[in-house]
């Protein structure tokens, strides 16, 4: 008998049909020679400090460097404790059951690093010593998973990707629990979280938002012509930005008084290819639903998992936007399923069949599985945002088989009162691949037009116009800003040898990348502005305290993505791997216990209820530390955190200085006092003797 193990219940149920397993048991499905069991995600991991005899947050337990690491069954929080979540135990027990019961063991599990480290975490556990094949599918259709088993995989081929996933697994053991354990020891008031993907990630949100805040946005002027030729009206732009109203305007004053027209010095046209767009990797797909449809990069994530799991797109979690050459030929099936749904009747119209742009087929450029594509089965039963994401997915592969799009790019640049002026228009020549989406230019905006003109030609100016602007800060991150940012961070690595090796590392794998952005909204490190990402005052602390720090440095993680690859290829050991992460985490440890932190909980304040007895300051709250006075004050007030001066003031003055820029539940933003009573408890106090207002 062989053993099918898939990484969830629902997978397992799809292969057990296909192979004609139908007697359902408690936990695993049997018949026709297979039993088919499943995981539920990991059900076995590393064990923390606690089961080594660790506890609390000693120094002199840091750095802790475990001689071999343990494994464990999954706990669950029960109370302020962990407990082992009673349903792994039990899914366990019937896995070795089903195990110890086969003669092999056919690996279901995701095709890709953790869910190869699912199983062997599994195996390893049980010290299972069953052979076992692999399943490698990049979708779950009844045509790809027939392929998959008619072509099963030696496991031993994907020892490589094991000890990748082992080796990320340690590395993010060793570095997070010690990183922040140290941190939280040397600012001695309250639990503080580093790791080695979500502290880079921190520094760069917060090196954004400072450059965002601390930019100081400069007046200049400009000056708009606006011609007419025939029947066609366009515009043309001061190449000069004066510093200087008063020059911008001497200047329009003067051409105002002049002739009326400009002469052409000089008119450049450029034709442009514009190629297709690859195919979506996920973290392209992330970007693209958080722009278009302003979802987090956490939610497509979810939603395409799901119509992987309905068979309707392949493998999400993939790095690459190219297919394989033996994938080819399967591309104009999958075109004809979108015949016939709505959405797509007219767009399929536009495809040149037999005459496909073959720019996404790239043998190496495929790693553990192909770019995103749909399937050959017609979505049914899906919500309206598995809709879109589908139909995002199926748009960019009929984007990526079609034609460049040609433009005509002109710039004229003509002259008057030796001040010259440009024009830019396009012309679409060939709209190509985009004239799928109709969105003819990039991110919609639409350059005009400009009438055919020959240099020495004079311009007539219709109006003139003097615009104001400002010289804008960079932009704070949205999700999809952040995703590219983590993506590309490998290209702003400052040395340049380094650069080019890193240059197409990121922070993370597109895999993990959403699960650290939500990682650092579950530590309180950052959080959403309408659309946009900023850091936390708690966020930013923790930046000030580690900027200059390794942990924060771009360069070091991507490094690390770059060995765990070639650890992947059998390009490098995992065990030389393991003593550099020790090696780098007994340095960071001992650096973060040096830091010099200025403790602002350490105000020696008395609490303003029972008069007694000292107050405590952490992130969230300050409160009396005598439980049974129970007073207690949050710090976080309609928006905005009470500074230390702020909590000093209350608490000994019992008015803090004036607040200014909360908001209320409506979304108003008012300007107040908080005051304290007698009793402790407080309150609003307006200007202008506006009525006081209890909070």
């Amino acid at each position: 008998m062989k053993a099918v193990i898939a990484e969830k219940p629902s997978v397992a149920r799809e292969i057990a049909s296909l192979l004609g397993v139908t007697d359902k048991k408690d936990g695993f499905i049997t018949g026709n020679g297979y039993t088919v069991t499943w995981a539920f995600g990991h059900l076995v991991s590393l064990a923390m400090p606690e089961d080594y005899g660790i506890t609390g947050y000693q120094i002199n337990s840091l750095p802790i460097c475990p001689d071999s690491f343990k494994l464990l069954v999954r706990k669950e929080k029960k109370g302020n404790n962990y407990e082992s979540d009673l349903g792994a135990l039990k899914q366990l027990k019937i896995i070795e059951k089903v195990f110890n019961d086969c003669d092999s063991i056919i690996v279901a599990t995701d095709a890709g690093r953790e869910g190869e480290l699912i199983f062997r975490y599994i195996y390893e556990y049980l010290n299972c010593k069953k052979p076992f094949e692999r399943l490698w599918i990049s979708s779950l259709t009844e045509k790809a998973i027939k392929a998959g088993f008619e072509n099963l995989k030696k496991g031993s081929d994907f020892d490589g990707l094991y000890h990748a996933a082992l080796g990320r697994s340690r590395a993010d053991w060793l570095l997070g629990i010690n990183a922040s354990k140290a941190l939280s020891v040397a600012a001695g008031n309250g639990i503080y979280s580093l790791g080695r993907v979500q502290t880079p990630t921190l520094a760069v949100v917060c090196e954004r938002y400072i450059e965002h805040t601390d930019f100081t946005s400069l007046k200049y002027w400009q000056i708009q012509l606006v011609h007419q030729k025939g029947m066609l009206n366009f515009n043309s732009f001061s190449q000069i930005r004066f510093d200087d109203r008063k020059k911008a305007n001497d200047l329009l004053n003067a051409i105002e008084r002049g002739q009326g027209f400009t002469k052409v010095e000089n008119v450049e046209i450029k034709t442009i290819a514009e190629q297709a767009p690859l195919l979506f990797d996920l973290t392209g797909l992330q970007k693209e639903a958080n722009k278009k449809l302003n979802l987090t990069a956490a939610e497509t994530l979810e939603i395409a998992q799901s119509l992987y799991e309905k068979k309707f797109i392949t493998y999400p979690r993939t790095g690459s936007k190219y297919i394989s050459e033996d994938i080819w030929p399967e591309i104009p099936a999958l075109i004809r399923v979108l015949q016939d749904t709505d959405c797509f009747k007219q767009v399929i119209k536009n495809v040149k069949w037999g005459q496909f742009n073959k720019r996404i087929v790239n043998n190496l450029g495929v790693t553990d599985h192909h770019g995103l594509l749909i399937t050959d089965k017609v979505p049914s039963a899906v919500s309206a945002k598995e809709t879109a994401i589908y139909n995002m997915i199926a748009f960019r592969l009929l984007e990526s088989i079609s034609d460049a799009c040609i433009k005509e790019v002109t710039e004229i640049s003509s002259e008057i009162l030796h001040h010259y002026f440009i024009s830019k228009g396009t012309r679409i020549i060939n709209p190509g691949w985009r004239i799928m989406s109709g969105n003819f230019y990039e991110d919609g905006n639409e350059l005009q037009e400009l009438p055919t003109i020959l240099k020495g030609d004079d311009l007539k100016i219709k109006e003139l116009l003097l615009l104001e602007r400002k010289t804008q800060p960079p932009s704070l991150f949205t999700e999809a800003g952040l995703l590219s940012a983590m993506e590309n961070a490998g290209g702003k690595i400052e040395q340049e040898e380094k650069r080019k090796i890193l240059k197409n590392i990121g922070i993370g794998t597109p895999a993990t990348r959403a699960a650290t952005i939500e990682i650092l909204f579950k530590r309180g490190y950052i959080k959403r502005d309408r659309k946009s990402l900023v850091p936390t005052d708690k966020g930013l602390k923790v930046y000030g305290l580690i900027k200059d720090m390794k942990i924060a440095d771009v360069s070091m993680t991507a490094e690390w993505e770059l060995k765990l690859q070639m650890i992947e290829n059998n390009e490098a050991d995992l065990s030389e791997f393991q003593k550099s992460i020790e090696a780098y985490t007994s340095e960071i440890t001992n650096e973060l216990l040096n830091l010099n932190i200025t403790r602002d909980d350490l105000l020696d304040l008395i609490c303003p209820k029972c008069k007694k007895e000292k107050i405590r300051i952490r992130d969230t709250i300050v409160k009396c530390k005598n439980d049974e006075c129970n007073w207690m004050q949050f710090r976080l007030v309609c928006g905005k955190v009470l500074s230390s001066s702020n909590i000093r003031l209350l608490v000994e003055k019992r008015k803090t200085s004036l607040i200014k820029g909360m908001k209320s539940k409506a979304g108003k933003v008012f300007d107040a006092y908080l005051v304290l009573n007698e009793e402790g408890e407080s309150s609003f106090q307006f200007e202008k003797n506006r009525a006081t207002r209890k909070k």
